[in-house]
């Protein structure tokens, strides 16, 4: 359990991220088994993982299907709630150097998905961006940018210092009206 997150002297950001959903009780997110021997599987976040009409998959499955397309170098998904709906999952993708995201492209990307994933992972939209924002260690902000992306303030869904590429983070800012609105 981390006892301290960079940047956040009161420590409301470590209190927000691990005891909000059970006040007291520390949450990290992983989905984890008990089996009947006692021991432990730890299965992937459960913070990562889309839920499309009762159809779970990881985010890293869709992933591996959109890697999978030359064009694309690097993605991200996430799923926001939308009332009335199973949610809509946009896909930012960054393509290759001189390459655009043409319609072609567009269904390319969702066949591979369909085909590799299910249909039901089929992203709603898919949007090119410059970059994907990171963690210092590689880690993609799904969480974060699906917080800014249903309004939380930007300073408070993630911490720019632990951020690798802190200025990718302003595109998904730019959509909040969008998104959220």
């Amino acid at each position: 359990m981390p006892i301290y997150l960079w940047g956040d002297e009161d420590g409301s950001r470590l209190r927000e991220s691990y005891f909000d959903m059970y006040p007291g009780v520390w949450r990290h997110g992983d989905w984890i088994e008990i089996t009947s021997r006692g021991t432990a599987i730890i299965s992937g976040r459960s913070d990562s993982t889309i839920n499309r009409g009762g159809v779970r998959m990881g985010t890293a499955e869709i992933y591996t299907a959109v890697l999978a397309v030359p064009e694309v170098l690097d993605a991200l998904v996430i799923d926001l709630p939308r009332e009335g709906t199973d949610g809509w999952m946009p896909l930012f993708v960054v393509l290759a150097e001189g390459r655009s995201l043409t319609d072609d492209l567009v269904a390319t990307i969702r066949r591979r998905v369909r085909e590799d994933c299910s249909p039901r992972h089929v992203p709603n939209e898919v949007r090119q961006i410059d970059e994907v924002p990171r963690t210092l260690s590689g880690k993609v902000l799904e969480v974060p940018v699906k917080r800014i992306l249903t309004g939380t303030p930007p300073e408070q869904a993630a911490s720019r210092e632990s951020l690798a590429n802190p200025a990718a983070l302003d595109h998904f800012v730019s959509l909040v009206d969008e998104y959220a609105g």
